[in-house]
């Protein structure tokens, strides 16, 4: 890797298109659309992920652009990850102060198991659904269901799907989601900054940067609370899934299988 950093600098065509969309997309600026009692907020962080994708079945994008991006988003969120922490010194006391409410958002993360399974399910997904919905389908998690089935299992095949649907377009959904539910629900500003730590840095920017838009007074107590809450949800997010989060999966999908199959008169599998 130490090898190919200079070589994905010097990739000046990759720099340009990416220095053109930032440019084009802060022109364009943020756009607000009322819904009903709520707001969707469309930021040029939104667009900058759609021109891409859209980009990327062109001409203009190779593959040898495609593959040098890839680290450098890394590099880019290391660096709002630092962000992150520099903002969240000065608010350190009003972290403290939501004491257990930080530490328990945690549990947040189990709500894909508790929605998400029973659709899968009732869309006829068999084993797959233990992959897609035991957590939001990010790199400790794929690495968690690849080490215990295997990536060529049901369940591997299941959590790769969500980790590429997720890459492409959970940043678009995050976005347009905080945004709206931030502005439609009496629930605080800062409930929702904590929140935004899902473990994924992109995810993590997508879903804060309309909380930040639509209370700038907060801007700064608002970053360190996401910012907080999505460092402590990569360092416990994993053991959630090992010990909670897939073993309830597993259960679940047991019971609501056998419910499916009685259900259709075939018996249990």
């Amino acid at each position: 890797m130490a090898e190919q950093i200079p070589k994905l600098w010097k990739d000046w065509r990759l720099h340009i298109i990416v220095l053109g969309i930032v440019a084009l997309t802060e022109y364009i600026g943020t756009f607000q659309i009322q819904v009903g009692p709520g707001v969707i907020l469309l930021l040029p962080m939104l667009y900058a992920v759609v021109i891409g994708i859209i980009l990327y079945f062109t001409p203009i994008i190779s593959e040898k652009q495609s593959l040098n991006a890839e680290p450098l988003v890394f590099i880019s969120v290391t660096l709002l990850i630092a962000k992150f922490g520099v903002q969240a010194g000065p608010e350190i006391g009003i972290i403290l102060e939501a004491g257990p409410a930080l530490v328990l958002q945690e549990l947040g993360n189990l709500g894909t198991i508790l929605v998400a399974l029973p659709i899968a399910v009732m869309l006829g997904l068999k084993r797959e659904a233990i992959g897609m919905t035991h957590s939001i389908g990010r790199e400790g998690n794929l690495a968690l269901i690849t080490d215990k089935y295997g990536l060529s299992s049901p369940e591997g095949r299941g959590v790769m799907a969500i980790y590429i649907f997720g890459t492409v377009f959970g940043s678009i959904f995050i976005g347009l989601a905080s945004g709206f539910f931030a502005t439609v629900t009496p629930i605080h500003p800062y409930a929702f900054a904590m929140a935004t730590g899902v473990g994924s840095g992109s995810m993590t920017a997508a879903a804060l940067g309309p909380l930040v838009a639509g209370f700038p007074e907060m801007a700064d107590t608002i970053t360190a609370f996401s910012g907080a809450s999505n460092l402590l949800t990569t360092v416990t997010g994993l053991y959630m899934s090992i010990l909670v989060g897939l073993p309830l999966t597993v259960k679940l999908y047991e019971i609501l299988d056998k419910f499916r199959n009685k259900k259709a008169g075939k018996g249990v599998e």
